[in-house]
């Protein structure tokens, strides 16, 4: 799977993190549902190795299913195992990229993006991007223009926005989407949200 090719055509990300493994489960599937197809797993959810297995049993062995917060290479390693077709960290990790899976490693200072492409990265999940904000990452830009960011991290509608027109392959987006549903909460809210940010990475204006 070309991980940069499909995050660059769908330009979003979904991040579900929750304490419900079912509720957790039901909100992959709904994502997927609604138009949403990448999507990652955070291996901070409750039995986050099951939803995942479960996930890709319902979602099929081309859905765009992912890891996220990989710490380790143990961690990348059970991911993979699970069914997770690329991994996500939160920082510099060393050893995800051998698991014959792309990864998107995070980093955010300019020293960061370049140990993280030395590590394997596919990509860079520019994190946290509240920090620097759609103005940081245009800076990036100019020594880095051909380093696909995926800016994730206090990613709500309008920065969203903001981000992918300052040239972002994507933007990795959490609660703001995700909201409580990985938690047992409401699916029909995330289902308007989930249309909400298709609209915004399509380009459409509200």
């Amino acid at each position: 799977m070309n991980l940069v090719e499909s995050l660059g055509a769908q330009r979003l990300l979904a991040i579900v993190r929750g304490k419900n493994p079912a509720a957790a489960l039901r909100t992959v599937c709904t994502l997927a549902e609604a138009g949403i197809p990448a999507i990652e797993v955070s291996l901070t959810t409750a039995d986050a190795l099951t939803v995942i297995r479960q996930a890709r049993a319902e979602l099929g062995p081309d859905a765009l299913l992912g890891a996220g917060t990989v710490r380790s290479a143990a961690d990348a390693a059970r991911a993979v195992e699970a069914g997770a077709s690329y991994l996500v960290t939160p920082a510099l990790v060393d050893g995800p990229a051998s698991y014959g899976v792309p990864v998107l490693m995070g980093a955010l200072t300019p020293s960061e993006i370049e140990q993280a492409l030395a590590r394997g990265a596919d990509a860079i999940k520019l994190f946290p991007g509240s920090l620097g904000g759609p103005g940081y990452l245009r800076a990036l830009r100019d020594p880095f223009p051909e380093v696909p960011f995926v800016p994730v991290g206090g990613v709500d509608a309008q920065a969203a926005r903001d981000y992918l027109d300052r040239g972002a392959l994507a933007v990795g987006v959490g609660s703001p989407l995700v909201g409580d549903a990985a938690d047992g909460g409401d699916l029909a809210g995330l289902r308007a949200r989930a249309a909400e940010f298709r609209e915004v990475a399509a380009g459409e204006t509200p």
